[in-house]
């Protein structure tokens, strides 16, 4: 009985280091980390990979005019979006830094 025990939790224990290494090494790919601007300081080049990086980050927006307004203005003051629709505002600083003249986070 002891065996069978010993047997499950070393298999449990495999289990959950297997996918914990699996979920960091997808991650550190880039699956969704934030990517740098191209080395283009300005024009419609950047602009265009604003707008790209931005639709991602606003396509769950309530209010997507808006934010597709204040994340493209952000990104080209700080070239770089953070991932995902919402938070990881750590990947960027600027881009969390940023404030509204009201003192508000100015960037979604």
């Amino acid at each position: 009985m002891k065996i069978i025990i010993s047997i499950l939790f070393l298999a449990s224990v495999l289990l959950i280091t297997s996918s914990l290494a699996s979920a960091t090494v997808s991650d550190a790919i880039g699956s969704g980390a934030v990517a740098p601007a191209p080395e283009i300081k300005y024009g419609p080049a950047l602009e265009k990979w604003c707008g790209q990086k931005c639709e991602g980050r606003c396509k769950a927006a309530g209010m997507k005019d808006r934010c597709l307004k204040y994340c493209v203005i952000c990104c080209k003051d700080c070239q770089c979006v953070p991932s995902g629709t919402y938070g990881n505002k750590h990947e960027c600083a600027c881009y969390r830094d940023k404030l509204s003249s009201k003192g508000t986070p100015k960037c979604p």
